[in-house]
């Protein structure tokens, strides 16, 4: 492979990823989050209950700004703070009822969003780039 066919793989990579960042953000647009807030749904609903700072690690951001996405979703009624039963000056958080149902819907809506993205690929070529990101995944 020539160093032009690298950087038009690297170049071919990102739009791609830009084209799935856009679909995914306009798939939260219906319950006026962003794609931060949509995250940190994602992570609670799949790992359930936390501290802010093992969200802040999941998220990949400062622990004060798990605190700032906290207190949004709280001010939008999605998640709550909780003493920790195992540490009572520590907070757990926690997805509200309304919190668990948007996150579901989130799910389905991007699904739905990620299959319409990947719905011109054949079968065999949906699992040969599966094969190789998950690959590039694991290997980083």
């Amino acid at each position: 492979m020539h160093e032009d066919d690298d950087e038009g793989l690297l170049d071919t990579f990102f739009a791609v990823s830009r084209r799935l960042r856009h679909r995914t953000r306009d798939a939260l647009e219906p319950w006026e989050l962003s794609p931060s807030l949509g995250r940190a749904l994602s992570v609670l609903s799949r790992h359930g209950d936390m501290r802010p700072g093992a969200l802040a690690e999941h998220l990949r951001i400062a622990p004060r700004s798990a605190t700032e996405v906290v207190d949004e979703l709280q001010a939008m009624n999605l998640a709550e703070r909780h003493p920790d039963p195992t540490d009572r000056r520590a907070v757990l958080v926690t997805l509200t009822d309304e919190g668990v149902r948007i996150s579901q819907n989130i799910h389905r809506a991007r699904r739905a969003a990620g299959e319409r993205f990947f719905a011109t690929l054949s079968p065999d070529d949906r699992a040969e780039l599966a094969r190789l990101l998950r690959r590039l995944r694991d290997d980083a």
